[in-house]
């Protein structure tokens, strides 16, 4: 057979060619098997608005202030980049809460770090023993040995829960502060909290369920539920007693739900608040798992910034799980609770190390089985943000030579997050037009804006919500980013902006908002 042919019966190469560019020249052009009418319709609906536009935006500007100017030599061909005639020096990412970010600059604790870099190089204290002990305290090398010993390498995966040796330590931590028993197994490492609060709606609720959020909060449930299909159910924090909420208001949400034939299967909690920086009361979390209790929900509580609490003599934190066990017992053993936690915020700020974990009480065998088998979908959770779960937990034990410095470093950050609330709180409550509550916790303030007539009629020229073209127009003329609070929810006819207490230079940042929101004012009166 002639090698020139392909396969018996087959055309000659080149003919065959001819023939295959002939069909092709004579075919439309297909379009992209993927475009917004064949990806799945549920992502459309996501919306995420502390990482929306207004942060494009931002970090357009960021990129343009940190790109070569013209005088440079540069020969880039881009306008945009060349483009420095902004009206500010910096961008303020006052967006989002993310300590550690280039500007804000917190700064990381140094024993956290310290036990980090010798799990990443565990050489340093198995073969360079002398070096070692020149570099680090003695406590943090006793640490980091000891972990190695319970993880191994922090580049293999570990068990789908997290290190059960870790998990162990969370339980004792979560047992000390809430004074009831924790069960490690029931206790799951994650990446982050966010991970943890998707994974377990997931589960939870199926299509059409409804699930009760707070209005404000963060818009991670609701684009959670719009990606699940599921129903937010809203219900509202009431402003003028400090974003509290009470048990007619909880029934409210339950029973519209009801007349629309939305099956009610969970409630979330933010606490203390986000966007509000409110800390709930100890008789508003009994309404809450009373309520839970009589309609059958299952109660999430976020519990993230349980350690920034800026007057615990009058508002303390204190964790649902401590108020469910404390009630009767056939309420204490039945609501379903699950609460998270993370290391990205507190004093430690580790946002992008990915750490945190769940908690589950009076959950089903069964259903528990599931949840540990979504688990091990993803294999594990980052080993190093676990590494942070159990340094969040288990700190340095004050008679150990870390001590004093891992106190001062978490006393500086907890203080100037409170001051610099207050002052931003204080100075918002002066300007013309403009109301803010204290923040009891937290790391943000959600301060109101009485908007001009004028103003919202511009807004709707430019197809815009009030409070987005405010937060739009703050960004262009004073290069601080602060996210609008339609993007969290509000009431109806109430406009606000949500901005972080994390600027290390607050007068100057309070100065420029000050500036920009007077003139704002005088523009539309």
């Amino acid at each position: 057979m002639s090698p020139t042919l392909l396969v018996r019966g087959l055309a000659k190469p080149a003919t065959r060619l001819s023939s295959i560019r002939s069909i092709h020249s004579s075919m439309t052009p297909r379009g992209p098997a993927l475009n917004l009418k064949t990806i799945n319709p549920s992502i459309l609906d996501v919306h995420y608005a502390v990482r929306g536009e207004l942060a494009i935006k931002a970090d357009k500007y960021s990129q343009q202030l940190a790109s070569p100017g013209p005088s440079s030599g540069s020969n880039t061909t881009n306008v945009e980049t060349l483009d420095h005639d902004l009206p500010f020096k910096h961008v303020v990412t006052a967006n989002i809460g993310n300590p550690q970010q280039k500007g804000l600059n917190q700064k990381p604790l140094t024993y956290w770090r310290q036990i980090i870099s010798l799990l990443e190089y565990p050489d340093l204290f198995e073969k360079h023993q002398e070096l070692a002990e020149k570099i680090y305290p003695k406590d943090v090398i006793a640490r980091a040995k000891s972990l190695y010993k319970e993880i191994g390498s922090v580049g293999a995966y570990t068990h789908s829960k997290g290190v059960l040796a870790i998990r162990k330590r969370v339980a004792k931590f979560i047992e000390e502060r809430d004074g009831y028993p924790a069960d490690p197994e029931s206790i799951f490492l994650t990446a982050g909290a966010s991970a943890g609060v998707s994974s377990i709606l997931s589960i939870a609720l199926r299509q059409g369920d409804g699930c009760m959020i707070p209005i404000p909060q963060y818009p991670l449930y609701t684009a959670t539920l719009a990606y699940l299909n599921a129903e937010p159910l809203p219900y509202y924090l009431s402003e003028e007693r400090d974003w509290s909420m009470d048990h007619d208001t909880l029934l409210k949400a339950v029973s519209e739900a009801k007349a629309k034939g939305t099956p009610v299967k969970a409630l979330v909690i933010i606490n203390p608040g986000n966007p509000t920086g409110a800390c709930l009361s100890k008789e508003a979390m009994e309404a809450v798992v009373h309520l839970c209790y009589e309609e059958g929900i299952v109660l999430l509580a976020d519990e993230v910034y349980q350690l920034n609490i800026y007057d615990p003599s009058h508002r303390p934190f204190i964790s649902f799980k401590k108020i469910l066990k404390s009630m009767p017992e056939h309420i204490a053993n039945s609501v379903e609770l699950i609460s998270f936690h993370s290391i990205s915020k507190g004093v430690s700020g580790e946002c992008g190390r990915r750490g945190g974990y769940f908690e589950c009480v009076n959950i089903d065998e069964k259903v528990m089985e599931q949840v540990y088998k979504m688990a091990s979908v993803t294999l594990c959770p980052p080993v190093s943000g676990q590494i942070g779960v159990d340094l969040m937990v288990s700190p340095p034990p004050a008679d150990s030579e870390s001590y004093p410095l891992w106190k001062e470093e978490t006393s500086l950050i907890h203080n100037n997050l409170k001051e610099r609330s207050y002052l931003m709180a204080e100075h918002f409550n002066k300007l013309p037009g403009m109301s803010c509550n204290d923040a009891e916790g937290a790391m943000y303030l959600f301060p109101k804006i009485e908007m001009p007539q004028k103003a919202i009629e511009e807004a709707k020229k430019r197809g815009k919500e009030a409070d987005v073209m405010y937060a739009l127009d703050l960004l262009d003329a004073t290069g601080i980013c602060a996210v609008a609070g339609s993007g969290f929810g509000q009431e109806p006819g109430t406009y606000h902006i949500r901005v972080t207490a994390l600027c290390p230079e607050t007068k100057e940042f309070v100065g420029r908002f000050e500036k920009f929101h007077k003139e704002f004012m005088d523009k539309y009166k």
